[in-house]
């Protein structure tokens, strides 16, 4: 089963539908309850709110996952059945294959109930009609000339005693999303730190993520000197990171790191651990870049 850790929980919603074929007749007894097997439709929704929940015990690849609602519609029409399954939940993985799953077997139901009285009843189709919800759901137009650096401070690491793996995957994480950045290693040094900062401040670069110094030893001073540039901090970036790394490692509490906004800059403090640098990667991105439109005064729905 394919690994859905590094993923992030986000409001899932999917629906599904599935159309059945009946004569006339049969639609009208059932709507009039004179039917051998009594409340079909009631009876039919319960077994489709049973099997979203019952999804991973028939599909091996689905992940159990908390559903935090079901909702299924019937639309009994003049030579048919047209059934509506949504399901719902905050997941790290999406809930189509519940909604299908759901939309089915009320399907099947009413196809078991109706069938003593009706041979030519029939299901047509089962489809999804829309899902949201996961990355996907919040793509990002990085802008025009996007400028990035990164920016290692690190005393071993400027003096060549130790290479550098948390800046470059970095990097590789904005190529990743079409960004291109510039790169620079310098010494725990809060002065040098600021004075970096601010040289890429001005020089009209959109985005800098330093890596390491956020830790609690005696040159780990990364934070205070981007208290010194900042003219805001944007508390909930590096909030969002430790929740998702607290999830993984009960480590992630002691990082510092924060974010702010200089001008049109955005700076942000990741920890040195290659490890704790790729998990608040992966916590950030790419909704991170959602901070640009609003730094235009665009809001959120631009």
């Amino acid at each position: 089963m394919r690994s859905i850790t590094r993923k992030t929980e986000t409001l899932r919603q999917a629906t599904a539908e599935s159309r059945l074929r009946a004569k006339p007749e049969t639609l009208k007894r059932l709507l009039n309850n004179d039917v051998p097997k009594k409340d079909i439709l009631a009876i039919a929704r319960a077994a489709g709110v049973m099997a979203a929940k019952k999804t991973p015990d028939l599909l091996p690849y689905c992940h159990p996952i908390a559903i935090d609602g079901v909702e299924l519609e019937f639309d009994v029409q003049e030579t048919g059945i047209l059934i509506h399954a949504t399901v719902e939940a905050v997941a790290k993985t999406g809930v189509e294959m519940e909604a299908l799953t759901a939309a089915s077997v009320a399907a099947l139901t009413i196809y078991d109930m109706l069938k003593p009285i009706d041979e030519s009843i029939e299901i047509l189709s089962t489809k999804l009609l829309k899902k949201t919800g996961g990355k996907s759901s919040f793509k990002e137009k990085i802008p025009l000339g996007f400028k990035a650096a990164v920016i290692v401070t690190s005393d071993s690491t400027s003096k060549g005693m130790r290479s550098d793996k948390s800046g470059r995957l970095i990097e590789e994480k904005l190529r990743f999303f079409g960004v291109d950045s510039a790169y620079e290693v310098i010494p725990d040094d809060k002065d040098l730190i600021s004075a970096t900062l601010q040289k890429y401040c001005e020089n009209g670069t959109n985005l800098i993520v330093t890596t390491g110094g956020t830790g609690l030893g005696p040159r780990d001073v990364t934070v205070e000197a981007t208290e010194k540039v900042i003219d805001r901090e944007i508390p909930g970036v590096m909030e969002s990171a430790r929740c998702y790394g607290q999830r993984r490692t009960p480590y992630a509490m002691l990082s510092r790191g924060l974010a702010g906004q200089k001008g049109k800059t955005l700076i942000v403090n990741l920890p040195g651990s290659s490890k704790g640098a790729e998990e608040s990667l992966d916590a950030l991105f790419p909704s991170l870049f959602h901070a640009y439109k609003m730094m235009r005064g665009l809001g959120h729905d631009a």
